[in-house]
């Protein structure tokens, strides 16, 4: 029983990891087999971060996905679950609405919005006039200065939901008798929200941050759907893909990136690990 989930998660996880970090210190084309791997030390990182153009704007691009998720998608998902919370009418209907994009794949958001955005024939084009005029065609998808706010609002709406149903159950779990003390002493809803429930949701807050975190490092399927990642959409996870598996076929140079991703990573993940089981170990003692 241990034996075959130590061998899938070793075969999956730790392998692949581990490969990467000793990759990213080598020249390898991946041709060749092992003997034409070339140790060259920190020069794949010295270059990423001096000589390789697409690199920052990357760095940039994520910074931008994590701050569209943590100020927009994260705040929408929570005032969704507490609307939710109150027991209105048809609240399971309007779960499964907003739980909907959290079910398909990032892939289908992708092809989702590329039919809502395209130029020619997008429901947004065409349904609204260009404030530039007629005539006029607005590219959401071709201009790097507006495509990549074009694409975060769908990231938001995926990502809400799936936030609202973390929230969610972590304000069924909570106890009532807080929320009627709050009342008793003239608390307002507002107030109370942010005084009383919002600081005994702690664990759920901290797994919310986690999940904002990773989810905007691990953005790829929906940019690379709709131009491979490229003009303005250019993230972390698609140099990766475009070095190790691109024509470049730049085997340590796309694993010395892959472990830059992984060191900002292993940051909300320590956070996580740190009060899920520290927390644990002081309340056993």
């Amino acid at each position: 029983m241990v034996g075959i989930p130590f061998v899938v998660v070793g075969g999956l996880v730790w392998f692949p990891t581990i490969a990467s970090i000793l990759l990213s210190f080598t020249n390898w084309d991946g041709i060749g087999g092992v003997s034409s791997i070339h140790w060259i030390g920190t020069e794949n990182y010295r270059q990423i971060a001096t000589i390789y153009p697409p690199f920052w704007p990357a760095l940039e691009h994520n910074l931008y996905w994590l701050g569209a998720l943590a100020l927009v998608g994260t705040p929408f998902g929570i005032l969704l679950a507490y609307s939710l919370d109150k027991r209105i009418r048809g609240t399971r209907i309007y779960q499964s609405i907003f739980f909907l994009p959290v079910v398909l794949a990032p892939a289908i958001i992708g092809l989702i919005s590329e039919l809502i955005l395209s130029p020619t024939q997008g429901l947004i084009n065409n349904l609204f006039e260009d404030p530039q005029g007629p005539g006029h065609i607005t590219d959401w998808l071709g201009n790097p200065s507006i495509n990549i706010w074009a694409v975060l609002v769908f990231a938001c709406w995926r990502h809400a939901g799936y936030i609202m149903i973390l929230y969610l159950a972590g304000l069924k779990a909570l106890d009532p008798s807080l929320r009627e003390a709050a009342a008793i002493d003239g608390a307002g809803e507002w107030h109370a929200f942010r005084t009383v429930v919002f600081p005994a949701m702690k664990p759920i807050n901290i797994v919310v941050a986690v999940v904002t975190v990773i989810e905007s490092l691990r953005a790829f399927d929906i940019v690379y759907v709709i131009n491979n990642g490229q003009n303005g959409l250019e993230l972390l996870s698609v140099l990766i893909t475009d070095n190790i598996i691109g024509e470049a076929s730049r085997i340590g140079y796309g694993s010395a990136i892959a472990v830059v991703l992984l060191v900002i990573s292993i940051v909300p993940i320590s956070l996580f690990v740190w009060n899920t089981f520290g927390k644990r170990g002081e309340a056993t003692t």
